[in-house]
């Protein structure tokens, strides 16, 4: 089964960022990206890499493809990237000058394309000038509650006391949504999308054009990283039954910082179907129908208490006598899609490491 490809919203007001960041995750070479933009003139990797426009889609040196569209023709575009020849392992939409953030969502959330599925909205905030972007744009409020991930941007413009100020606005606002701190739009690939397995490169070899510029703007011109917060990863198995009401509890309602979450589980209850893969982004929860036994969850955020999140995690086990009715499981039905696909076959075993997190 080929995985869903997710369609990341993007979105920030003016100067917020949001190109930096885009170009940043234009310059990884772990993912093909397809970005939708409205202007190829922003999202150029240093106007080296874009060679020239194409019917609307350029590609660009590192495998990326970038789109320019105007929301009429997000649909559209969408097919296109998500055609299998395209080979695109994520699809980043930038919001600004296509629609309101939250008519985005709706727009992927209804998508019939069933290899697209939802990647969260991540709203980039200047931190230099946030309280004048609130000024002028009261809006900003509502869609830091509406993001699945908050980005504090260009941290390194502001003393260490004025960026904590700012960060405990930015969380009284965003309401428990996960806030990341960084400067020059660097963040890691892997809060947003799982990189996929690629055939081993040569040993040795000439670094490309677009690598060289990964390398300067990772490192910076001083040759020391850039100011930026770390995430955390939880990885949670237990071959003991779970509560499926207990772990609603959890994952409805995410811990602070929680962005993610994908696995499967297996619940305490009598049936045959009582196992599950697991995919969370932000406050998206869905459920689907798989084979197999055992729970295996990988959870990732920023700015995780992971000690209370694996102890949580943990007393979702049921401890019995006997199994559970299978009505306990009605809750976790209401988050299976309409037309659940097939049950999926046994998975591999999860390699170790905060790299290779589950592929859906």
């Amino acid at each position: 089964m080929q995985r869903p490809i997710p369609v990341v919203v993007v979105a920030g007001f003016l100067g917020a960022g949001k190109t930096t960041l885009l170009n940043h995750l234009l310059r990884q070479r772990d993912a093909r990206i397809g970005v939708v933009v409205n202007d190829f003139g922003a999202v150029n990797i240093d106007a080296l890499l874009v060679a020239g426009q194409v019917d609307a889609m350029v590609s660009l040196g590192n495998g990326c493809v970038c789109c320019a569209v105007d929301v009429g023709e997000l649909d559209e575009m969408f097919d296109r990237l998500a055609d299998p020849r395209q080979r695109i392992d994520v699809i980043v939409v930038e919001a600004s000058g296509l629609a309101e953030p939250g008519n985005l969502i709706r727009m992927v959330l209804s998508s019939d394309n069933p290899r697209l599925c939802y990647g969260g909205l991540l709203e980039v905030v200047d931190a230099e000038h946030v309280d004048d972007t609130l000024a002028r744009h009261p809006e900003l409020a509502e869609q830091l509650r509406l993001a699945d991930l908050v980005v504090i941007n260009k941290a390194d413009r502001v003393p260490a006391g004025r960026a904590a100020e700012v960060r405990q606005r930015v969380r009284e606002l965003a309401g428990g949504v996960p806030v990341h701190t960084t400067s020059f739009g660097r963040i890691d690939t892997r809060l947003l999308f799982d990189p996929p397995e690629r055939a081993a490169a040569p040993v040795a070899e000439q670094l490309s054009f677009d690598e060289l510029l990964a390398d300067e703007h990772e490192h910076g011109e001083d040759g020391h990283r850039h100011l930026h917060d770390d995430y955390q990863t939880v990885t949670f198995t237990s071959d003991t039954g779970l509560d499926p009401t207990r772990l609603l509890d959890v994952l409805s309602a995410p811990p602070a910082g929680l962005f993610r979450a994908k696995g499967w589980v297996t619940f305490a209850t009598a049936g045959e179907q009582n196992r599950f893969l697991v995919h969370l982004v932000g406050r998206h929860l869905v459920f689907e129908p798989a084979r197999g036994s055992g729970t295996t969850l990988v959870l990732i955020g920023s700015g995780l208490d992971t000690v209370s999140v694996a102890a949580a995690l943990r007393a979702t086990e049921h401890a019995g006598p006997g199994p559970l009715d299978e009505r306990s499981l009605l809750g976790v039905w209401r988050y299976v899609p309409r037309e659940p696909a097939e049950p999926t076959v046994e998975e591999e075993s999860v390699p170790d490491g905060t790299s290779d997190l589950i592929d859906r």
